[in-house]
């Protein structure tokens, strides 16, 4: 019996060893994925070959060996999601060479509307060529508007792809359009800016989001842009988006610190036929501005955690209840004069910021309020809180109802508002939203949040060091202090998302906050 059972066992070790692949069949399957989610299924495989962190690790920042015999010249390509087909062509240097990498640019048309996809003239570059670089050239029409939920996943499905078929320099993809395709790079740096250096909108117009017709779900967050430099051109002539609209915005921007090098062309119309005179500055501004695969600092906001929830090491994992603090720095916000006051930023009747020590506060107003009535007064629909309130006098006593978790509750006291500058934003948002804040300083990582119940820190063996305790700090308080194991699940989890060498993380930092 002892016998049996021993050549049990060594049947039963021979098998699992011989089912554990080695670390380069492992490998191999993992680059030969074509998608995401392929590359994900092949994980598996590559923990199975009991590779070390250390060497798998270095194998990712080698990355694969890339194909000679790849298309060149304009390929035209499709991919299919469901039933749908998305067209593009991706235009490659006649010498593409497998081992350079290649700086690349995602460019974007205009006119979204026509009925069907189509390449434009012969689906290469054209007239916009540049520096040598691998052109990718996606398709939108009325039914897959740039801004839709749709391109939202192709996009950045397509700009994967082509990592996985020819030699991208990581750090130096650029998101660029025209027209319709230039407002859409605002839409993208606002839900998608990870794997973009900069952006580089031409005749484009943020403004043209507003725009209620739109197939364009959820809420759109100006500060994200921060995180990226700006090149922007529009004309002065143009009919569409003339410079005496765009100006205001775009200085308002540069005023609250996002980097903006904004060429303005006075005698141009709704046209690149400034691009000869433009297209050194705009090649020298690319190779000026190499995206940081880890920037030291992130700013985030998202009103939902699913798909647009992450920008590089920060991830949003769950939305939490406001608490009444000191706003936030904000370029969605622009000045529109003096106003009296209460202390409160509210979307419609809903409270959205109650600000400390203000006269809302001592109130008792709470974010997520609804005001229903005013001296039992009921208040109309499509009227903002804050505009209703200059009907009253500093002094008046007022009796505010609200509904707070679906009951009513009475507030009551006297209206003393300080004048402040009022704020008109951009785009207003009326669901529930989160933001974080982040600076990263040696091992130490600080916080400051907004709205939200849980995020995530994924750190880099490439500005961590592991053999020290890694420190988190959120809205002041430490949250985690200690070592962090580098793990080899962690390490393949994030490869297989970002296809990316010099983005890699060997571990993550959960931080749940106090409600």
């Amino acid at each position: 019996m002892k016998q049996l059972t021993t050549l049990i066992f060594a049947v039963a070790l021979v098998v699992t060893t011989a089912a554990a692949p080695s670390v380069d069949d492992a490998f191999t399957a993992f680059w030969a994925a074509t998608t995401i989610a392929e590359a994900a299924a092949a994980t598996d495989g590559v923990i199975q070959s009991g590779v070390g962190f250390d060497a798998a690790y270095a194998r990712l920042k080698a990355g694969r060996t890339y194909a000679a015999d790849v298309p060149r010249g304009v390929v035209a390509l499709s991919r299919k999601s469901g039933t749908a087909e998305f067209p593009y062509t991706v235009d490659v240097p006649a010498d593409y060479t497998p081992t350079k990498k290649y700086q690349v640019r995602v460019q974007l048309h205009g006119g979204v509307l026509r009925p069907e996809p189509g390449s434009r003239g012969d689906g290469s570059i054209g007239a916009l060529r540049g520096a040598e670089q691998i052109y990718v050239l996606p398709q939108s029409w009325a039914e897959a508007q740039w801004w839709g939920n749709a391109q939202f996943e192709n996009v950045p499905a397509i700009l994967d792809r082509v990592k996985r078929t020819y030699n991208v320099d990581e750090n130096r993809v650029v998101l660029s359009g025209v027209s319709d395709g230039g407002t859409a790079t605002f839409f993208f740096a606002m839900r998608h800016t990870t794997p973009f250096a900069g952006f580089l909108p031409l005749n484009g117009f943020i403004l043209v989001l507003r725009n209620r017709d739109l197939p364009l779900r959820g809420a759109l967050f100006p500060h994200n842009m921060m995180n990226k430099p700006w090149f922007v051109v529009n004309g002065g002539q143009d009919p569409l988006y003339p410079t005496t609209r765009v100006d205001r915005f775009i200085k308002g921007f540069q005023a609250g610190g996002l980097a903006v090098d904004y060429r303005p062309q006075e005698n141009a119309g709704h046209n690149t036929a400034w691009w000869p005179e433009l297209k050194d500055e705009y090649e020298a501004f690319v190779a000026r501005h190499p995206r940081d695969p880890h920037p030291a600092k992130l700013t985030w906001q998202t009103d939902e955690t699913a798909t647009r929830h992450r920008a590089h090491w920060l991830v949003i994992d769950k939305l939490g209840n406001p608490r009444p603090s000191e706003e936030l720095p904000d370029i969605n916000n622009f000045d529109a004069g003096r106003e009296p006051n209460f202390g409160l930023r509210s979307t419609g009747m809903r409270v959205a910021t109650v600000l400390p020590g203000s006269n809302a506060l001592a109130f008792g107003f709470q974010p997520g309020d609804v005001v229903v009535s005013i001296n039992e007064r009921t208040l109309p629909r499509g009227v903002e809180l804050v505009d209703f309130l200059s009907l009253y006098k500093p002094g008046d006593e007022l009796t505010f109802v609200v509904a707070r978790d679906d009951k009513p509750v009475e507030l009551a006291g006297t209206y003393e508002p300080t004048m402040m500058r009022r704020v008109s934003p951009l785009f207003v948002t009326e669901a529930p939203t989160g933001r974080v804040d982040i600076t990263r300083d040696g091992n130490t990582v600080r916080a400051v949040t907004r709205g939200v119940a849980a995020f995530t820190v994924l750190l880099s063996p490439d500005v961590i060091d592991f053999s020290r305790p890694v420190t988190v700090i959120a809205d002041g308080r430490t949250v985690f202090d200690g070592r962090v194991e580098k793990r080899v699940d962690t390490l393949l989890k994030w490869a297989a998302r970002d296809n990316d060498r010099t983005m890699l993380y060997g571990a993550e930092v959960h931080v749940t906050l106090n409600p």
